[in-house]
């Protein structure tokens, strides 16, 4: 298993020397490494078995560093960057050619954005280059929040796991990119769409991809634990599967069942956004055939949830 703890400096020698290290940031842990470095891109690809037409994102420390990366940024992206950098925001912009092919799927765009968590912030002013950081899970799987998760999974794979505690907000950042300055958001996320939308106006939801998508967490199922998931009334579903082991995910109400998860007792749509992957995990350790699960409120971070929950119910089997 990897190593876990929060020696910066051991983070960076391995980083350094091409290899890959788990990194905490406020959405999910991330599998880090140089993107600048196409072999240590593809060790990422190899270690969570990922399809190479899924695009990385990439993580600097701000937005000048950002332009070193970058060859336009349009009037609506640096406001977006003043405003909720550092924090769970990806901008996809127009890449230059030191970002490889291989980080950007072979588009000429890269989602890139700054991290906010004070260990990874702290590492990224270390280096010489920025890191090219997926969701440090095999391909598919629900995302990790925190070190342990990372280590159930792929600490077999990768030598070291930076510890930042459990992550804040518990869901992957929200993606933007922009078609003839036009705002698109790939993937709903950490930051909801109200803020985004009082500074720039309207924007244009573009959320699915099922083979070549423009930004990472485009691709219809994603998210998914092992244990097969379907939602919708939680009393209806009961009764469907009546004589099966079965776990309740609920948002806030108690179903008094044996198995069971709630998001938020007092329905705070924030802490169900931090306990909905770890919560998915936990459903995997239990003794249960399936998962029951309903949606929460479509407003503010439930538009991610219940994104994330959707593409969790798609049957990949």
């Amino acid at each position: 298993m990897a190593v876990i703890g929060t020696d910066i400096t051991r983070a960076q020698i391995l980083l350094d020397a091409g290899e890959l290290v788990a990194i905490p940031t406020e959405t999910v842990y991330g599998l880090a490494c140089n993107a600048l470095n196409a072999v240590a891109a593809a060790k990422v690809f190899a270690v969570k078995e990922r399809p190479a037409f899924n695009p990385l994102i990439v993580h600097v420390p701000d937005m000048r560093h950002a332009s070193l990366y970058v060859s336009a940024v349009p009037e609506k992206a640096k406001v977006l960057a003043e405003n909720f950098w550092p924090g769970p925001l990806t901008l996809v912009l127009k890449k230059k050619s030191l970002i490889p092919d291989l980080v950007s799927a072979g588009l000429d765009t890269v989602g890139i954005r700054c991290p906010d968590h004070p260990l990874t912030r702290k590492l990224l002013e270390t280096l010489a280059y920025p890191l090219a950081a997926p969701s440090a899970n095999p391909f598919g799987y629900v995302s990790p929040t925190a070190a342990t998760h990372v280590n159930d999974q792929l600490g077999s794979k990768i030598e070291y796991i930076l510890d930042g505690g459990i992550s804040s907000i518990g869901l992957e950042s929200t993606i933007i990119g922009f078609e003839d300055d036009v705002p698109v958001v790939y993937r709903l996320g950490g930051l909801s769409l109200k803020p985004i939308q009082k500074l720039i106006g309207q924007v244009t939801l573009m959320l699915h991809s099922s083979s070549n998508p423009s930004s990472p967490g485009q691709l219809k199922s994603h998210y998914s634990p092992i244990k097969p998931l379907v939602t919708g009334n939680i009393k209806t579903l009961i009764e469907q599967h009546y004589g099966r082991r079965v776990g309740v995910l609920s948002f806030k109400d108690n179903y008094y069942m044996d198995h069971q998860f709630i998001l938020s007792a007092n329905g705070s749509l924030s802490e169900a956004a931090r306990n909905l992957f770890s919560a998915l995990r936990k459903f995997d350790e239990m003794d249960i055939d399936i998962i029951l699960a309903e949606y929460v409120p479509d407003t503010g971070l439930g538009l991610a949830i219940n994104d994330r929950l959707s593409r969790a119910s798609v049957n990949r089997r």
